[in-house]
């Protein structure tokens, strides 16, 4: 990726070649955000009128207030680091959420013998504990009644709005962090509190504030807005999928750890999400297209991802700028374009 004045790498200008795409149907915003937050495929019950889901809500909020975030007026937590709460889950033997991780399928001997011939290399067992946890925290869902996870959620709230106040468990403010609706843990479906752990990453490490607060404001852009949580809970669904697909063993295995890669790897994919959003006028009807460019890019090349984070970070160069007005016609990067060589592996 380029740099502000600086001369762009080949692959930066071939990220750059435009492809006009067909116009997305036109899809109101609820729509779509029904499409990006997983498990949309399982709608509401249709028996139940909004005003009624809306009132339901609200009255679980009540009951459950005082087991949340302290009370109608938001109790401030003491914050958490991420450090902190990664060894929380350490401690706990997620029993529960082990179970449920998917293992890996049986390969028939051909199978076996083609994928040692071509395929990337197996994780070493000394990082598949690591590998089991970062799945596992995938399947944990939030509880209202682990502390821990409490204050995962108001630190997080937090380091986005500047605010030094607590927060109610449920309510709308979480919408302005970009979450579907009054409670977060509905958007958390197929990530758990990995999607949270990985937001709490990205707005907690120092090297990386400064872009989650950038693209937090992109978000609220007038014309270009999208959901910063719904979006950050995506990336983190593709990169348990890469993962799962041993497609980061390589990355993993030279830097002796899974959990940091996985970061880093989150990190880098929001920024080029940012880039592409920005350059070529995103918004949230051409998010499922984005998002299906970010899959392919986290799976295939993956070490160029970390590579373009690792230049950013060691510039020090700001994300993006806020874009300035929409494009009458939307271009877009395809990164199939034959000017970008794609990594068989990671």
């Amino acid at each position: 990726m380029s740099g502000v004045g600086g001369s762009q790498r080949p692959e930066e200008q071939a990220e750059e070649r435009q492809l006009v795409v067909s116009p997305v149907p036109a899809l109101g915003q609820e729509d779509v955000l029904q499409e990006l937050v997983l498990g949309a495929g399982q709608p509401p019950d249709p028996g139940i009128s909004k005003e009624q889901r809306q009132a339901r809500e609200e009255w679980e909020a009540l009951e459950e207030i005082h087991l949340g975030l302290g009370g109608t007026s938001g109790t401030v937590l003491p914050p958490i680091s991420f450090a902190e709460a990664l060894q929380h889950f350490q401690r706990e033997e997620l029993s529960e959420s082990r179970g449920k991780v998917r293992a890996p399928g049986r390969r028939g001997v051909l199978a076996a013998l083609l994928r040692y011939l071509c395929g990337p290399p197996r994780l070493r067992p000394q990082l598949r504990g690591e590998q089991e946890l970062a799945l596992a925290m995938a399947q944990c869902a939030l509880d209202d009644s682990e502390w821990v996870h409490m204050r995962i959620l108001q630190t997080i709230y937090q380091q986005l709005t500047h605010s030094r106040l607590g927060c109610p468990r449920y309510g709308a403010h979480w919408e302005e962090l970009g979450f579907q609706g009054a409670d977060p843990g509905t958007d958390l479906r197929g990530t758990g509190m990995l999607g949270l752990m990985q937001i709490l990453f990205f707005v907690l490490d120092s090297r990386t504030l400064p872009l989650a607060q950038e693209i937090f404001r992109l978000s609220h852009h007038e014309t270009q807005n999208f959901p910063f949580c719904v979006m950050s809970v995506n990336i983190t669904r593709i990169v348990i999928q890469a993962l799962q697909e041993e497609r980061l063993s390589r990355e993993c295995n030279r830097r002796q750890q899974v959990i940091g890669v996985l970061n880093d790897l989150y990190a880098a994919a929001f920024l080029r999400l940012s880039r592409l959003w920005k350059r070529q006028h995103g918004t949230i009807a051409h998010a499922g297209f984005f998002l299906k460019e970010l899959e392919l890019s986290t799976k295939k090349k993956p070490r160029q991802l970390l590579k373009s984070l690792e230049a950013y970070l060691s510039r020090g160069l700001r994300p993006p700028s806020l874009p300035s007005s929409p494009s009458s016609q939307i271009h877009f990067t395809s990164i199939c374009d034959p000017g970008v060589e794609l990594e068989g592996d990671s």
